[in-house]
């Protein structure tokens, strides 16, 4: 899988008076690039913005459809980010690190805005949608309108963290160990068991094709 931000669909979008930034750090490593940043690097922060910032919204807008509470929370991260420089511990995996980070930060805003008594994050889960674009390599294989909607209606039968599994390991390409980082499982395992269950379950929802 193309685990490299850089060739990503959404990185034909860059304006061209910012493809000198990418150009200089495409080749670099996530290691690399993020200790730049946290040595005060400029155009190392606005390279992190301009990569993740359309995966960040795509991502967060799973958790809730109130655009205005993602785009701030976007911002807050990096606000905080760009404060803590000089202070923050070595990322290898930058993706999932900042998924990670703007998970608890979408959290934490709904949590301020909700007149849910006894507001659990359990309760958010149960409203984690899955939305798949079609570039999923796992949506290809399925090109008719019927089966996509097979698809669509077998993924609204797996359980929530099922559908933030497949969305994790499809849509944004994760690593099993980066998916048991966000989803907070102690072991890798576990998460490689969601995602083939989920991948089972799917299957009884799409019927063969007949010719």
């Amino acid at each position: 899988m193309n685990r490299n931000p850089k060739e990503q669909p959404n990185s034909t979008f860059i304006p061209s008076k910012h493809l000198e930034t990418v150009k200089v750090f495409e080749e670099k490593s996530d290691c690399d690039i993020w200790n730049a940043f946290n040595r005060g690097d400029e155009m190392a922060f606005n390279y992190l913005y301009r990569t993740y910032v359309h995966e960040l919204y795509q991502f967060g807008s799973q958790y809730s459809r109130d655009s205005s509470l993602v785009k701030d929370s976007i911002q807050n991260l990096f606000i905080y980010l760009r404060k803590k420089r000089g202070d923050l511990k070595e990322v290898t995996n930058i993706k999932g690190y900042l998924f990670r980070s703007i998970q608890r930060e979408i959290i934490k805003n709904i949590k301020a805005n909700t007149s849910i008594e006894g507001f659990e994050e359990s309760f958010l889960d149960s409203h984690f949608q899955i939305v798949v674009s079609p570039e999923v390599s796992f949506i290809k294989s399925e090109s008719e309108t019927e089966r996509k909607i097979q698809l669509q209606r077998g993924l609204s039968q797996l359980t929530t963290k099922q559908r933030k599994a497949i969305l994790l390991f499809y849509e944004e390409e994760l690593s099993y160990k980066e998916i048991a980082e966000i989803m907070n499982f102690s072991e890798v395992k576990t998460a490689r068991k969601l995602i083939y269950r989920a991948l089972a379950s799917l299957k009884e929802f799409i019927k063969p094709t007949s010719y």
